[in-house]
Order: C-alpha cells, then structure tokens, then sequence
C-alpha cells in the first residue's frame, strides 16, 4: 500500500467535469490488494456489542449531473426564500458552506447582515462614502455612463476594464473569488455578473469547472474525488475523518482531508507527520535499505515477506547447524515476545533528558523519531510483500481450481484472510504516527497496550496466512477474528468521532 498522501490539485479534475462521460478502466497497481475491505465479513462474524464497527460510513458517490442538481436544488429554494437572484444565493450558500439552517436562522434575526457578511451587500457606511463619477478608477478614462459598471458596492469601472479583471483571474483559476476592483473592497461578483464579462466560450467553459469546484469544496456534505481526472462527487450527511472510496475509479481517501485514509490518526496529525518525514527523509534514508544484521551470526538479511517473525536454518563454516527465530523490529529473541504485550512496540522514554544538554536532548529526539519512523516504514514494506503472498494465494486458487482440488467459493477464505491482514496492517501502521505524538500518561499506556496486542495477532495472522497450507480453516479464520477484534477495538478507543 503506498503512504504517499500529496492531495490532488483542487482543479485537477477540471478537463474531465463532462455529463456524458463514459467510465474508463483503471489499470490496476500489482503491488496494492484491492478492496481489502470488502468481502471478509462473512469469515469474521461478529457477536452482539462486537458487530460495531467504528469504521462504518454511509456516503454515495454522485456524478457531475447528481451533484450539479443537488447544488441547484439547495439554491433555488434559498433564493426564493431570501428574494434574491440565483448567483447571489449560490454566494451566500458558499459563504455559510450551504448549511441552509444556519442561513435561514441568521435571515430571520438580520437579514440585511447576513447579506453583508456574504460578501455580496457592502455595510451602510462604505456605501455612503461612493460618489457618482464618469471616470473609470482604474484607467482613469472618461467614460459613458452606460459603459461603466458595479456591484452593489457601486464602485465603478468600465467595462473594458471589467473584462480584463475577469479574464485574468479566470485564467489563474479563481471561481467564486471574483472580487470588486476597488481597494479594500472585498465584495464578491456574482456569476450573471461574470459570464457576460467574459471574451470566449473557452473562458466561459474554465469558469464553469471552478465555479462547480469551490461550491462542491465549500459544501460541509461534499467532497470532490481526488483521483486523477475523476469527476466524481462524495456526498455523506455527517462529514468525519472516515473512509469512503470512489466507485468510478476505486480511489480510497479521507473524507474530511482527502488524503490518503489514515485511522487512528486524525487529519492534522498526519500532515504533521509526513511533513516531518519529508524533511528527515534524509536522516533516515540508512534504514530504507530494509536490511539488517542477523543477531546471531551477524549476516546481512533481507525481509522476503510481510510477517517480522524471523525463523531460518543457516550453516556454519564448519557445517554446524543453527537455527535463528527473532523478531525483525527488535532482533530480539522472538519466545520473549509473548501473545500479550510486545515491548518493541512501545517507545521507552528516558525520564531525566529534561535535566542533560540540548544536544542531549536533541539526540533523543532523533532517537524517538527513527524508532517510530522505522515502524511505520516497516509496516508500509510488509504490506507490499504480502501483497506479493495475496498474488500467489489467488495463483494457488485458481490452480486448484483447474485441477478440479475444490471450487473457488471452497478457497475463497484464504484470499479473505489476506486481504483482512492487509486491512489490520494498515491500521497498524497509522497507529505510530498517532503514538508519536501522544502525550505520556495513562491514555498512552492503554493505546500502546492495544496497539502491541494488535500487533501481536497480526503477525500470527501473517505467520499463518504466508504458512496457509500447514494451518486448517477453522484455525485461520479463529486468527481472523481475533486480529479484527483487536483492531476494532483500538479504533473504538482511539479514532476521532
């Protein structure tokens, strides 16, 4: 799974807003297993309280027309209630991010305000200070009056200078942020106002798309796909930092950020975060070789899968046999482990780096950092590799299958429980930048409790599901279970709601 979370451009689906466009197949990525999130239910039953699950997310995917229709239909009904035009409403909507209510509540109490906090109504005071003149204020021209042009502000300007305004800022890609040209006048144009301003149907056309683009991003209900060239709208009642994909071209991302889905961390935390490893990319780039020292002989290895449960034969110069079973984080002895709690989880802080030097303390924050940072990076390499098992598991399927060894529905469990380890390890990941920026006390001890037995279930998921052959149905899909549960559980805890 790749953790590369650069949102999109906000214009970056301009070229394709077209109501008639046809749906094109995405090529899919080998090294990504495909809607791991759906189709493991049935092979993970849950029991009364345990059925919830923190991740559920209603939301519905609308296509340029559904959601253009949506939009009308918010605004015609607030025109007619306020007994304003269209492109004033759709103004007023953008500035309330079109939370009717609160509109409607607002108009109720001063309805000359809300107008003016809109954008759209200058206050009575700026008003009064306009004086009528024949020259335009930016030329400096003598101009006909049925040349000059202006807002409710009644800033004039003539309308050659109109045109060049909207057309620049047109250009650069402002939509609804067509402003008046008057220093300190910060009034908004309306559409209607634009439109005619404007020199060429290819101009119009731009206009449109960023028109579409800032009402879809100011709406607290709407979000628009940040796929490449997707035109697609994401429309939920309640907007939270959850999980919703695009069904036009499968791209997975958070609602409220539109990044790359990230629970348990929340949004800003996760900016943060990857902004701090772009900036210590360097640091750290001795690790992202993923190679080791094997604590036993000191050789270089390599991880060939997703499991950190290291255990291989190896003989010696002098054709002795030993056998190394280690954890790959660690290098520590994996028996010392245990099912309950994994130690190398869990950051020891130094308790008395407040009293050394700053360089003391600036080591130990490196320190801290590396540890989490290797973590997450492990877990990013893991997910690859058993990306890598899922391809042959679907391979061996389909072998048996064709040699009539069972149906595909009689396998279909193995592929379940590859792509319910790559949802749990996902998760996983995320729950270290989430504990790098915890504050220590008892609410980090439980997450880092929850975390380590989370852990723990995975790697005995991985440890099995790479294995599957040796380990029978009912063994696998008990694994199964278990790791979800710890993994709903953390996000119970832990996730923003």
């Amino acid at each position: 799974m790749s953790v590369d979370m650069n949102s999109q451009g906000s214009d970056s689906n301009e070229e394709d807003y077209d109501p008639n466009c046809e749906e094109e197949e995405e090529d899919e990525d080998p090294g990504d297993i495909e809607d791991y999130y759906d189709g493991v239910a049935n092979d993970v039953e849950q029991q009364g309280a345990d059925a919830f699950d923190p991740e559920e997310y209603q939301f519905t995917c609308l296509t340029y027309k559904e959601s253009e229709s949506t939009l009308n239909e918010h605004m015609a009904s607030l025109a007619a209630t306020l007994k304003v035009s269209h492109a004033v409403a759709k103004l007023v909507l953008v500035s309330f991010h079109w939370q009717i209510s609160e509109i409607l509540e607002r108009h109720k109490s001063n309805a000359a305000q809300l107008l003016v906090e809109a954008r759209v109504q200058p206050t009575s005071s700026k008003h009064a200070m306009v004086h009528s003149s024949h020259h335009c204020a930016v030329c400096m021209q003598f101009v006909r009056k049925e040349n000059l042009l202006s807002l409710a502000c009644q800033h004039q300007f003539c309308r050659s200078c109109w045109e060049q305004h909207c057309t620049v800022l047109v250009k650069d890609g402002v939509g609804v942020g067509v402003s008046c040209m008057a220093q300190d006048c910060l009034l908004r144009t309306p559409e209607d106002f634009v439109f005619p301003l404007l020199p060429s149907e290819e101009l119009k056309d731009k206009y449109r798309r960023y028109l579409f683009r800032d009402y879809v991003e100011s709406h607290y209900q709407l979000q628009l796909c940040p796929g490449a060239d997707c035109p697609m709208v994401i429309q939920v009642q309640e907007p939270k930092a959850r999980r919703v994909q695009c069904n036009r071209c499968n791209e997975v991302f958070c609602f409220k950020c539109r990044q790359m889905y990230h629970a348990p961390t929340d949004c800003a935390t996760i900016r943060k975060w990857l902004t701090k490893c772009a900036d210590d990319s360097e640091t750290a780039n001795y690790i992202s070789a993923h190679t080791k020292d094997c604590p036993k002989c000191n050789i270089c290895i390599e991880k060939n899968g997703g499991c950190n449960h290291m255990c291989f034969l190896y003989i010696t110069v002098g054709f002795s046999l030993f056998s190394a079973d280690f954890c790959w984080m660690c290098l520590g002895d994996w028996k010392t482990h245990g099912s309950e709690y994994y130690e190398c989880s869990r950051y020891k802080e130094n308790p008395d780096i407040v009293n050394q030097s700053q360089q003391a303390q600036a080591r130990e924050a490196l320190k801290k950092y590396l540890f989490y940072f290797e973590r997450w990076e492990n877990h990013n390499k893991s997910l690859q590799l058993e990306a890598q098992t899922y391809q042959r598991i679907q391979e061996k399927i389909q072998e048996r299958v064709m040699n009539n060894l069972g149906t595909w529905i009689d396998w279909q469990y193995l592929q379940n429980a590859a792509k319910l380890l790559a949802k749990c390890r996902y998760t996983l990941q995320y729950t270290y930048p989430y504990a790098y920026y915890m504050e220590s006390g008892p609410r980090k001890k439980l997450f880092e409790y929850q975390q380590a037995q989370l852990e723990a279930e995975i790697e005995n998921l991985s440890w099995k599901v790479e294995r599957a052959d040796s380990y029978d149905r009912g063994d696998l899909e008990n694994q199964m279970h278990i790791a979800e549960q710890r993994r709903r559980t953390l996000l119970k805890d832990f996730h923003d709601t």
